[in-house]
């Protein structure tokens, strides 16, 4: 598998695959939004997460791919500085504001500085046409903030902390994402980064979820928590490790657009799901960002 997905780096087929895995981190990232937001603390679930999906990369990490190269270890601590940081700042977010609010401002703020990103590390440019793609995107997406700001029944009274919030864990996403696919590319094996980046990360959150869980006093039973943990745990390496791979395929910038289409899957799922309501003017917006999308991925 390995050796097949180093062959079409760069190539027709590694771009069509990596459209396809962008996408589908699309719609797992809305599905893993959604159950951190959902009836548990995103504290609680986001540590829960975060273990399953350590103890599932652990035997893989250790076992059944390479060992890391040793120049990746900076990196992975780079890494895990990023994401920890990152996952904080989204767990402070989720518990000041609607998911349907704060998911598009995070979501909305990342592309514009991956594009950056990727422009800085590895000299990534975008056409005006793919440009105005990303305008339409944007205006999609925070359009789609505002919106849920005006109309939505939301706790108004924490809303400018969480948007504050919501932006940084934006910049953050840029971050990781920029950074991830460098890490990726450094190592020969891509699966070797993926399963080491997984361990690595799943050893902090469950720390301050532990510390938080003991802290209350009504303590939530640890076996729905865990199951939406186990849920999470699959979700998130396939969702996360889908626009990894597709950052070493093709264009950081162009995975990086394209996965915000999750913004339109966020609130499908808060509609389906979560009982939040989406009408004419919401739908028109999420056609926004996903013709945005499109023009991006035409224009290159």
């Amino acid at each position: 598998m390995s050796d097949w997905l180093i062959s079409i780096e760069g190539t027709a087929s590694g771009q069509q695959l990596a459209l396809a895995l962008a996408l589908m981190a699309a719609l797992l990232h809305a599905v893993f939004g959604a159950i951190q937001k959902g009836r548990h603390d995103p504290w609680l679930t986001r540590g829960a997460v975060d273990f399953s999906y350590a103890a599932l990369a652990a035997p893989i990490a250790l076992f059944l791919v390479p060992w890391p190269e040793p120049h990746m270890w900076i990196i992975f601590a780079a890494v895990w500085a990023i994401h920890t940081v990152y996952k904080i700042l989204q767990a402070m977010a989720y518990s000041r504001g609607a998911f349907t609010v704060v998911y598009p401002v995070v979501r909305g703020t990342g592309p514009l500085f991956a594009v950056i990103g990727a422009y800085l590390l590895f000299g990534e440019t975008f056409n005006l046409v793919q440009w105005m793609g990303v305008a339409v995107l944007l205006s999609g997406i925070f359009g789609l903030a505002i919106y849920n700001l005006i109309f939505l029944d939301v706790a108004r009274d924490t809303l400018p902390a969480a948007l504050t919030l919501a932006v940084m864990t934006g910049l953050l996403v840029a971050a990781y994402t920029t950074f991830d696919a460098y890490g990726i590319r450094e190592t020969a094996d891509p699966f070797t980064f993926l399963a080491w980046f997984f361990l690595i990360d799943g050893l902090s959150m469950p720390v301050i979820a532990a510390i938080r869980w003991r802290r209350m006093e009504a303590r939530p039973d640890l076996g729905p928590l865990m199951l939406r943990g186990a849920i999470g745990g699959i979700i998130a390496p396939l969702s996360f490790g889908a626009i990894m791979l597709a950052t070493r395929l093709d264009s950081v910038g162009e995975a990086a657009v394209l996965r915000e289409t999750s913004a339109v899957f966020a609130a499908l799922i808060g509609w389906l799901f979560l009982g939040e309501t989406v009408g004419p003017r919401r739908t028109a917006l999420m056609a926004l960002i996903a013709a945005g999308a499109v023009i991006v991925e035409v224009g290159g």
